[in-house]
């Protein structure tokens, strides 16, 4: 279709959000140990932090509200505003001298997330040639890579010492703008915590930049077809879409399928978004240093693997063994680190490379795409905000039970790791059984197929 046409260059404008959500969960776990000691936080704070964040409940909160807005105003209204709010959140992180003023911090970004999610899977997917649908979603998760690589090779250069690791090569430069603010007899854990607050500061760069060229984006074409086709309709309210949702059998069956396979591998992709340096510290016994540039290695591979192993592969080969060679890998990978030991560096290296490529080839990237073809254009943001919102409000929930069973110093971690592998499990069940036959067909003829031609 001509409006079709060009859509890289939206998708890669419309990707940035991908790069500033996976950005905020990666910048709060790089400074997370940082922050815990500057204000003296519990593991009970960290959960909180993690419950809050775009990692988890503030992310679920948005994307409830946010599917539905983009469904009733168009996906350009939410590009319009919602990237402010997000500026908004990260600004209050930089400025934090308080647990509450963190975690509110870390609620609106949160928020601002969630808001977007839906939205920007919807636009990409609905101004895609029917060709590379599958290649650009996977470069919108490609920006979902680049984000916490470049926050985590910041955090290494920018990390502070301690006695096991020198300070990044950059740490000086944190000293110094840290002194100019809070003067020379601040404490240590003062200026450390400064290496997270110039993080955040390069996502709200980023973010400004994401604000300026989304405004500039066109409207959804099949939104506007699918607004057109109701004008003559009574326009329902933003959630009347939950009634047509939840008494079709056809979205009721999509969404458990969904559903099935995104919660439960996001409860261990959220894990390893927030807590994964923090574990790595202490289960590991590794600097923060170390534990970012164990990390910033894995994004690097993932990041390699979601564009080479599913943005070009994933249009093109069978869509379940695909799915399947993904899953797998992940799985294999935290029973390396069970067996070996999370303490033996080999172990640790291995596990890091494997869950890289699991990653790259990851269920939410399955996730996005399928998510976004299986529903009709009329609440197909709607439809992806209330699973976004149960995916992360689960995570959230979880990540409490999470720190009670890992524990303050990772006495609990292999009780830990044997549940994630449990819930990859499930998931590789699930999406290998049902995966969707949608592969090579336009978003009007899915939805034609899947509900008639009448909806």
């Amino acid at each position: 279709m001509e409006h079709k046409k060009g859509s890289l260059k939206s998708t890669i404008a419309v990707s940035l959000t991908n790069y500033l959500d996976a950005g905020a969960i990666v910048a709060g776990a790089s400074g997370l140990t940082l922050w815990q000691n500057y204000l003296g936080l519990n593991e009970g704070h960290l959960g909180w932090l993690n419950a809050l964040s775009a990692n988890a409940f503030g992310a679920a909160i948005g994307a409830i509200f946010g599917g539905f807005l983009a469904d009733k105003y168009g996906r350009k209204t939410i590009y319009t505003y919602n990237m402010l709010v997000y500026m908004l959140g990260i600004a209050i992180i930089m400025f934090t001298v308080n647990f509450p003023m963190l975690l509110i911090g870390f609620l609106v970004t949160g928020i601002s997330v969630g808001v977007g999610v839906p939205a920007s899977w919807t636009y990409i997917s609905e101004n895609s040639e029917v060709g590379n649908r599958g290649k650009n979603m996977g470069i919108s998760q490609f920006a979902w890579g680049v984000g916490p690589m470049i926050i985590l090779l910041l955090g290494m250069l920018l990390a502070p010492g301690n006695a096991d690791a020198s300070a990044g090569v950059l740490f000086d430069y944190v000293q110094k703008i840290a002194t100019l603010f809070i003067g020379k007899d601040a404490s240590v854990e003062a200026i450390n915590v400064f290496s997270s607050r110039i993080i955040f500061g390069s996502l709200l760069v980023v973010a400004f930049i994401a604000w300026t060229l989304q405004r500039k984006l066109n409207e959804s074409k099949d939104w506007e077809e699918a607004k057109q086709s109701q004008s003559n309709e009574k326009q329902p309210d933003v959630f009347a879409s939950f009634g047509t949702l939840f008494t079709n059998k056809v979205n009721i069956r999509t969404m458990l399928f969904l559903a099935g396979i995104y919660i439960s591998w996001n409860m261990v992709a959220s894990v390893m978004g927030f807590f994964q340096q923090h574990i790595y510290e202490t289960a590991g016994g590794l600097s923060n240093g170390e534990a970012n540039m164990i990390t910033a290695v894995q994004w690097i591979v993932i990041i390699a693997v979601t564009y080479f192993g599913f943005a070009m592969l994933v249009d093109k080969v069978n869509q379940r063994w695909l799915y399947v060679f993904g899953t797998t890998i992940g799985i294999v990978a935290w029973f390396i680190l069970i067996f070996i030991g999370i303490k033996n560096h080999v172990a640790l290296w291995t596990f890091t490379m494997l869950w890289g490529i699991h990653a790259g080839i990851s269920v939410q990237a399955f996730y996005a795409l399928w998510a976004s073809e299986l529903f009709p254009a009329k609440y197909r943001a709607a439809a992806q905000g209330i699973m976004f919102f149960a995916v992360r409000s689960i995570a959230a929930a979880w990540g409490f039970g999470f720190v009670n069973i890992y524990g303050e110093n990772g006495e609990g971690f292999y009780t830990a790791a044997y549940i994630m592998i449990g819930l990859l499990i499930f998931a590789l069940i699930v999406g290998t059984i049902w995966t969707p036959k949608t592969q090579g067909k336009s978003l009007q003829q899915i939805t034609n197929e899947r509900y008639g031609e009448d909806i």
